[in-house]
């Protein structure tokens, strides 16, 4: 067994390429789909429409009578967690010159771990942008208030979850949304900071205090997720995913195979960015591999609403 191959089967670098890939999908990814853990790779979990609800149940028993019994109205889907990975190449003579090749090798699961979590992010989008459909479109000019518009979606949100309090909400703006929400002249009017003589001061908004702005104080994030629009051998025409796309949803950080929240990520247990290595054909090439699988769904499709908004 080559020293690669003791250093990749090490359990310390193992928790180190998770612990890399799971920062790199939290800022997006994980905030739209939460992770959920699942010990097979195949599976069952309820999915949630405008028709299939979920419905409170009335949980008083007379005396001698039976209990109410705890049903779901709805469809049951099935999960199938598919295969991902990627490879790291680590050349012989790279293997000979490096003095510390197990830093090598958790550059190379950084590395990945990255490139593996903008691709995660990127489905991710592409699936809730598909399942919000066209939305509705605003303009945010001087006389417009973005805040109401976002409430009204939040109102929504939590109407279609059915599931009070219980279920959180998440605010997604893309890049050029986020900047025209922060600098408009109603939004920037509720932020007042200081009360001296002359009164306070106008501030900007930032994501961590702009949930306190909206009902219910959801959770606030920001995409920056770009990509290429041009095809191979073109000039680059690179572009922000989300960019003028606000997303209001129903999401829990921890959840379940059974509530209503709107996308979910279904994660083989133990198995997120597992590292080993093999050797290329040529022997010239040792190459430390990567794996996991995972399922990204859509569970409650009625949970999301999208607005498309403008200057003007």
């Amino acid at each position: 067994m080559s020293r690669l191959s003791d250093i990749s089967a090490s359990p310390v670098l193992r928790e180190f390429a998770q612990g890399a890939a799971q920062s790199a999908i939290m800022p997006v990814a994980d905030f739209l789909a939460p992770t959920i853990e699942v010990p097979t790779s195949v599976g069952r979990y309820k999915k949630y429409t405008e028709k299939d609800r979920f419905r409170i149940p009335n949980t008083l028993r007379s005396i001698g009578g039976r209990a109410t019994e705890l049903r779901f109205e709805v469809s049951d889907e099935t999960y199938n967690c598919e295969p991902h990975a990627l490879d790291y190449p680590v050349d012989n003579l790279e293997r000979l010159e490096s003095e510390d090749l197990e830093n090598a090798l958790r550059e190379g699961a950084v590395a990945v771990a990255e490139v593996a979590a903008l691709a995660h992010e990127k489905s991710v989008i592409d699936a809730a942008m598909t399942a919000a459909g066209a939305g509705t479109g605003k303009v945010w000019g001087s006389s417009a208030d973005p805040v109401a518009d976002i409430d009204a979606s939040i109102m929504d949100v939590i109407k279609a979850a059915k599931y009070g309090s219980l279920m959180g909400v998440g605010v997604l703006f893309g890049a050029s949304a986020w900047c025209l929400f922060k600098n408009q002249d109603k939004v920037r009017g509720r932020f007042v900071v200081g009360n001296g003589p002359k009164g306070g001061n106008l501030a900007v908004p930032t994501e961590a205090t702009a949930g306190s702005l909206f009902v219910g104080s959801p959770d606030v994030r920001t995409s920056y997720m770009v990509f290429d629009n041009a095809a191979p051998g073109i000039a680059e025409d690179v572009k922000f995913l989300l960019d003028s796309t606000v997303l209001v949803f129903a999401r829990r950080p921890n959840p379940t195979r059974r509530d209503p929240s709107f996308m979910k990520s279904f994660r083989l247990m133990g198995k997120y960015m597992v590292p080993s290595s093999y050797m290329r054909d040529d022997c010239r090439v040792e190459v430390a591999k990567f794996d996991w699988s995972e399922d990204v769904r859509v569970t409650n499709s009625a949970a999301i609403k999208r607005l498309n908004v403008s200057a003007t």
